[in-house]
């Protein structure tokens, strides 16, 4: 419906390819999720890419609270002081940290690269042509 240089663009923006030190895109992973869904007449677009880090969670948070930002992305003005989520533009940013029980519900079965250390998500969504904002 018109939404594909939208989701080009989202796809390449750089934050999804930064990274800290150690973090490896996760293996099944290679390439950016990125596509559109429509539901109820309100059309968003998403860009997600998932990572493997050996090391904290912390460090993960650390490294794209200062990643973001200097990306031109600003802490969003719902999002809790503990929450990885920022805005920019129409679209949120969210660093969502992964579970053994969320990657199998998605279908992705047992992943102790992703559930051990600080397997994690960054995902990008923004609604097109409606009123409805993201959210944290």
């Amino acid at each position: 419906e018109g939404t594909e240089d939208r989701v080009k663009e989202m796809a390449a923006l750089d934050i999804l390819d930064s990274r800290p030190a150690g973090a490896t895109v996760a293996r099944g992973f290679e390439k950016v999720d990125a596509g559109c869904w429509a539901d109820s007449g309100d059309v968003s677009v998403y860009a997600n890419r998932t990572y493997a880090f050996p090391g904290k969670q912390a460090d993960v948070a650390a490294y794209y609270r200062t990643a973001a930002v200097r990306d031109g992305w600003n802490p969003h003005p719902e999002a809790l002081p503990d929450d990885l989520c920022f805005a920019r533009e129409n679209m949120v940013l969210q660093i969502a940290f992964l579970t053994a029980e969320g990657l199998a519900e998605d279908g992705h079965g047992s992943r102790p690269d992703l559930t051990t250390g600080a397997g994690y998500s960054i995902n990008i969504d923004s609604f097109v042509n409606s009123g409805v904002k993201a959210g944290c």
